[in-house]
């Protein structure tokens, strides 16, 4: 067999989502971050195998990896680790775009520099896969093709993966993530989120989408209410079963006809997802801390316990504390902060509450 026949079969099976690890230029303009402490686990915790992401003890963690948001990213890691009650059981999937222009290589050995003992894996997300399905939306940040990606989960994570939880980038989590992780998803229901049946749901679709009598019968019998998707328990054997993926991209592709919403990857999944939740507490996500997603603003907390913080909207909490322009819940965010400033010295300091997980400097 000649050799260009041969390097066309390769490349003709390599997955169209996503592939391995390779080598990448390096970026010239990359963050330090100050090495966390080493957790480990409590008494009571199960053995675990850090060489595979199958072991059944895991709880798997999916989260986007970008150059953009890596500074949150890592101190949603921190958060984690902090809180967890066995932290060494904790698997984080990563999904980086292939044209990051940090690198997909670079990126992961940051966080292997970050976290030396932390268990991961990093995906590389193709964007072409969603490129054709985004249409433009309120703010530019919500066209970036990585937030599609947890569209993907159910094919790019290892199929031994048959559950995860999804969090965003803009997070932190004050609580033991098991806790969310053993949240039942009851029936058929594929995913669970807090909702919030007091928002105006008709606000996320035009006032086209609700006219067409074909389009607003998508909903019919369902009741649903509104849910962020930055944090989702997902149940990916029935994703997988169900082929939600499709089901999504086939809105997306209404959406480039029709208009029917202004938001993000936001909207596909109410279509397909509202009225069909597993309702979580909303302790698990105190959203919309970064305000609305034209102006920003700064928001307080909603009624009730907090075990995860959540930084939605326009404002971010590292950009308004370098501007020194911070919000008052800003910062609940900086304890968890590992960027290095100069030479080593980071944001990290006591959090609102120490771990369960032990942990040393």
């Amino acid at each position: 067999m000649g050799t260009p026949l041969l390097l066309l079969l390769i490349l003709l099976t390599v997955s169209p989502l996503c592939s391995a690890i390779r080598s990448f230029p390096a970026a010239a303009d990359v963050p330090r971050f100050a090495e966390a402490p080493e957790y480990r686990n409590g008494q009571g915790c199960p053995a675990v195998s850090p060489a595979s992401s199958c072991d059944p003890s895991l709880v798997h963690i999916a989260m986007t990896l970008d150059s953009e948001y890596l500074r949150g990213s890592i101190a949603a890691v921190h958060s984690v680790l902090r809180h967890a009650s066995c932290p060494e059981n904790v698997f984080f999937h990563f999904v980086a775009a292939e044209f990051d222009p940090a690198s997909p290589r670079v990126l992961t050995r940051l966080v292997r520099s970050t976290f030396p003992s932390l268990n991961f894996k990093v995906y590389i997300f193709r964007e072409d896969t969603v490129i054709n399905l985004i249409s433009s939306s309120v703010r530019q940040a919500l066209e970036n093709p990585l937030n599609y990606a947890r569209n993907y989960l159910g094919d790019i994570l290892d199929p031994c993966v048959d559950r995860v939880i999804y969090l965003d980038s803009d997070l932190v989590v004050v609580d033991d993530i098991r806790r969310l992780w053993e949240t039942p998803l009851r029936g058929s229901r594929v995913i669970g989120a807090p909702e919030y049946c007091h928002a105006n749901f008709t606000k996320y679709f035009t006032d086209g989408f609700w006219s067409d009598p074909v389009l607003s019968r998508a909903f019919g019998s369902r009741e649903p209410c509104y849910f962020n998707t930055g944090v989702m328990v997902m149940d990916l054997a029935r994703w997988r079963e169900g082929g939600y993926r499709k089901r999504i991209e086939g809105w997306m592709e209404v959406q480039r006809r029709r208009r029917i919403y202004e938001l993000g990857s936001l909207p596909p999944f109410l279509l397909v997802f509202g009225g069909n939740v597993e309702a979580i507490d909303h302790r698990w996500n105190q959203h919309g801390l970064g305000g609305d997603n034209v102006r920003g603003s700064c928001r307080s907390l909603h009624p009730g316990p907090v075990s995860l913080l959540h930084w939605s909207g326009k404002g971010k909490p590292w950009v308004r504390l370098d501007e020194r322009r911070p919000c008052p819940l800003d910062g609940l965010w900086h304890p968890y902060d590992l960027y290095s400033r100069r030479g080593g010295e980071s944001g990290l300091g006591s959090g609102p509450g120490s771990g369960s997980g032990s942990g040393s400097s």
